[in-house]
């Protein structure tokens, strides 16, 4: 489905049970709404799922970049307000965590509880060279010269030998984004700088991490910890970048676990 929200449509689904609490799942660079599918079989029968395409990404609008992450945050806050929609639980991971800190900080009064997955809250500047390269090699080269790099980042060694079918999805969906898409959303990422007001969100937050991510260390979900209050630390073992692709059962319980203890399932 689409709707129309903050000037540009937006690509959506919604699955799951009526009337239960919405998980909006929102997903990394240069993937699209089809990377949250590891998740659907276990959370479908006790939550409302609300998937999207970021703007630039899967069949959503891909409009001139640059983008920042407020204008992030603002498509996903239009896309629930066109749905009526009040309040959800975000999900997040990578740029998806980076739109949840976003939201968290402007619109905290939408959100019941927050998860940031694989992610980070500052881009120091001595990543602004990495970033300024991808952004010039897919603006040279296309999207098929980033997805080796990419998957490299995202998966362990074991996984990618291994091969298996969600491999090819994720290529898949690095090839099909929109090379518009992908430099906007990553001039927003190079630019993202939350770590000195993350004191300010009060929300039940879980933080998970892969063991093996280096695109966003455990040092980067570890700094994030310790500036939520109350926030939950949870090590994905035997994963990289993409934890919940590459260890959805002990993702899907960590998260299923963590809603539970807050008494929102």
């Amino acid at each position: 489905m689409k709707t129309e929200a903050n000037g540009i449509q937006i690509h959506y689904e919604l699955s799951g049970m009526d009337g239960a609490p919405v998980l909006m799942m929102s997903h990394s660079l240069s993937s699209d709404m089809d990377m949250w599918k590891p998740q659907l079989t276990s959370l479908e029968n006790r939550f409302r799922i609300l998937r999207y395409d970021t703007r630039g990404h899967g069949t959503s609008d891909a409009p001139a970049p640059p983008y920042t992450l407020e204008q992030l945050a603002a498509d996903a806050i239009g896309l629930i307000d066109s749905i009526n929609i009040e309040k959800v639980i975000w999900v997040g991971l990578s740029m998806g965590g980076m739109i949840g800190q976003a939201i968290a900080l402007n619109y905290p009064e939408r959100l019941q509880a927050l998860v940031l997955s694989d992610t980070a809250a500052v881009v120091e500047d001595e990543a602004q060279p990495v970033w300024e390269e991808r952004i010039n090699t897919a603006k040279t080269k296309g999207m098929e010269a980033l997805a080796d790099s990419i998957l490299e980042r995202w998966f362990t060694p074991p996984f990618l030998r291994q091969n298996p079918p969600e491999v090819a999805m994720i290529r898949n969906q690095i090839l099909s984004t929109p090379v518009q898409g992908f430099v906007g959303c990553a001039e927003a990422i190079r630019h993202l700088n939350y770590l000195n007001r993350l004191h300010k969100i009060n929300l039940p937050t879980l933080i998970m991490v892969g063991e093996y991510d280096n695109g966003t260390p455990l040092i980067c979900s570890e700094t994030i910890n310790q500036r939520i209050r109350n926030s939950v630390l949870s090590v994905i073992p035997n994963a990289a970048h993409l934890s919940n692709v590459e260890q959805p059962a002990i993702f899907n319980k960590r998260l299923s676990d963590f809603l539970t203890q807050c008494n929102l399932s």
